[in-house]
């Protein structure tokens, strides 16, 4: 794929979404980090149920620190792996509130030491929270990334490092966002909505389905 259809690829979903955010509900970045610490293997409308439930009553490191390891796993309960989710959640509020005045960090090094924190967790908050021009390939991405022919590649670090390169800087900051729509709600995996796709003229999957 050349750098003129790739331009015209975010063009496009930029004019269909021109400010594309996460579902997750937060509006601190520790409520973010929380909320993406919970998320792994769930949806978003699940994770935001349960933190409706959370955040009123504990939002940021200390608060859930103080309603302890059983409290927060009640809170957290209907969403899929909770005790071990409750358990990161807790191991890493300690780490905040010990070695970073109960503040979430700025780089990707510090993040990705916290329990739980890969590099897309960590990606997505230094994107979504900080505004870094990161992209978090998750398995949406990866997959669009690969099928589309924007960047293809072997493991999610491969697609990563090609986004990175390949993506015109002007959408970078977005590109992580509109990425994981288009693969949630149009291009998905079993059956891609090739038919109601903005950018199906210029994808090059050759398997195109008409719906």
């Amino acid at each position: 794929m050349n750098a003129q259809k790739r331009y015209e690829i975010f063009a496009r979903l930029r004019a269909h979404n021109p400010e594309p955010t996460t579902e997750l509900h937060w509006t601190t970045p520790f409520e973010l980090l929380a909320a993406v610490l919970l998320s792994a293997q769930a949806t978003d409308v699940g994770v935001n149920k349960a933190t409706a439930r959370l955040f009123p009553v504990a939002n940021t490191p200390a608060a859930i620190l103080a309603l302890g390891l059983d409290g927060l796993k009640e809170h957290i309960k209907t969403i899929g792996l909770y005790n071990t989710k409750a358990e990161n959640l807790m191991k890493t509020c300690r780490i905040l509130e010990e070695q970073h005045g109960g503040e979430v960090p700025r780089t990707r090094k510090a993040l990705e030491a916290l329990p739980g924190v890969g590099r897309k967790t960590a990606n997505v908050i230094l994107n979504t929270a900080f505004g870094e021009p990161t992209i978090a390939v998750d398995t949406h991405i990866f997959r669009v990334a690969n099928r589309t022919g924007l960047a293809k590649g072997k493991d999610v670090v491969e697609v990563e490092r090609k986004l990175i390169r390949h993506v015109p800087r002007e959408f970078r900051q977005d590109a992580h966002h509109w990425l994981i729509l288009h693969g949630r709600y149009t291009c998905l995996a079993r059956k891609p909505r090739c038919g109601s796709c903005v950018i199906e003229d210029l994808c090059e999957y050759p398997n195109k389905v008409d719906i």
